[in-house]
């Protein structure tokens, strides 16, 4: 006869599990090759100013510099993104931080602006599918209840790159010790290949991945050692409650374009295209935009550098409203308070006022971040997870590679009030796109927002 945990799939496993210090160590280990990608999606902010103002790359090279690297991350986060639904959450995750931590090394070393950007946009490629890897991975290995909690704590982690990054180029731009300052900025970066061996031995496959891989032998062994582990540390586990969870067979790319996926991929394209706007357009550019206002070089990289310091506290307001309130509901509140405080932001010349709204907007930008990033690696089902999120997410690499040279144009002809109406106008956009036409999945099992 069969035993209810015999009959039970690896979901309805997963969802019983109370919140543990099992999983909070096991997302900060994962999350530390998120630290490695916010490391490189930041550093253009950090050393783009310092690029043009040493005369390395032009204003108009510094769109190239920005996009090269966006470019690189659309087709490692399209590519990638699906080949971990074939080889493995864990195999895809280390195998692409190998990559960029090779070509960011090369990078370091480039002679001229060139092979700048070609070795940025193959990092890029490396590094793009990182946070799509993460949070499908986050989102399979923790229970229902506390999913969005989890994806916030990775974010609070994967933050403090930022402040990291801009610590470092307020730091060695300014310094010449055997090469320019920006370069040893470059190559600390690249320590990710470094750490990815200590990551990888801790770091399970995902026990739905094996189930949908047919491997089932391998999932059960791996849920018992979890439930096992979770029992140890937070004593008996309630009963395993059947539910809407089934065991999925293989999926295919073509899924995400029928019912009921198909509406989920057409919004999330929408949202992804308008979101990096946004979110990327200020964090990118906002030294360069500080200069063009007539802000001093050092001065701009010490005001990024203190806005920077706030990165790491917007995840934390995540992890106290993600579970809390319906995700859809709170990423529409926060763009729309984005696209205000941005419009606020461009006509500040005062330095306590430009910190100030400087620090507002990295908060609502990386409480954004935490909220996107739980909801869109909650609208397929485990088959085409990665390749759902890879694909869709992949636009934002995309548009954020183009709108460098919108912002370019814009900050000549309109000036910075132009950039931020620009960002103002598309957070609005992502606000009705996801208010509007998201499904509701907060406290729902992954299983439960797929088959709706």
């Amino acid at each position: 006869m069969s035993t209810p945990l015999q009959t039970a799939t690896i979901a309805d496993r997963m969802d019983r599990l109370p919140s543990s210090s099992y999983f909070t160590k096991l997302v900060a280990r994962v999350s530390t090759g998120g630290f490695f990608e916010f490391y490189e999606l930041f550093l253009a902010g950090s050393i783009g100013a310092a690029l043009v103002n040493q005369k390395v790359i032009s204003i108009g090279g510094l769109a190239y510099f920005i996009g090269a690297a966006f470019i690189g991350m659309f087709f490692g986060t399209m590519v990638l993104g699906k080949v971990s639904d074939v080889i493995g959450r864990r195999n895809g995750y280390v195998y692409s931080l190998l990559s960029y931590s090779f070509f960011t090394v090369c990078m370091a070393f480039a002679p001229n602006a060139v092979w700048i950007d070609i070795f940025r946009m193959l990092a890029g490629v490396g590094v793009g599918a990182q946070l799509v890897i993460i949070d499908t991975y986050i989102s399979e290995m923790t229970p229902a209840c506390k999913r969005g909690y989890y994806i916030a704590f990775s974010q609070f982690i994967t933050y403090w790159a930022v402040p990291v990054v801009a610590f470092l180029a307020y730091l060695l731009v300014p310094t010449h010790f055997l090469m320019a300052g920006w370069r040893w900025v470059v190559l600390i970066g690249a320590l990710g290949s470094i750490v990815v061996w200590w990551i990888r031995w801790g770091l399970p496959e995902s026990p739905r991945w094996y189930e949908n891989a047919g491997q089932h032998g391998k999932a059960d062994e791996l849920m018992t050692r979890l439930e096992q582990t979770i029992e140890r540390q937070s004593g008996q586990l309630p009963p395993v409650q059947h539910g809407k969870n089934a065991v999925e067979r293989k999926g295919k790319f073509a899924e995400i374009w029928v019912p009921p996926y198909r509406s989920r991929t057409i919004m999330l394209l929408i949202f992804n295209l308008f979101q990096t706007v946004g979110f990327y357009g200020f964090a990118a550019w906002v030294p360069t935009l500080l200069v063009s206002e007539g802000v001093t070089l050092l001065h701009s990289l010490l005001y990024t550098f203190i806005m920077a310091l706030a990165n790491p506290f917007g995840p934390i307001i995540g992890m106290l409203t993600s579970d809390r309130f319906q995700r859809k509901t709170m990423i529409a509140i926060v763009a729309i308070s984005i696209a205000v405080s941005g419009t606020i932001f461009s006509f500040m010349r005062i330095p306590f006022f430009i910190i100030l709204f400087g620090i507002i907007i990295t908060l609502l930008n990386n409480w954004f971040s935490t909220l996107f990033h739980s909801y869109q690696a909650e609208l397929y089902p485990t088959r085409i997870r990665a390749t759902g999120v890879g694909f869709t997410y992949s636009w934002s690499r995309l548009s954020s590679a183009f709108t460098g040279f919108l912002i370019v144009w814009l900050l000549s002809s309109l000036g910075v009030v132009g950039v931020f109406a620009f960002i103002a106008f598309a957070m609005l956009v992502v606000a009705v796109v996801i208010g509007g036409f998201g499904p509701r999945t907060s406290l729902l099992s992954l299983e439960e927002i797929s088959s709706e």
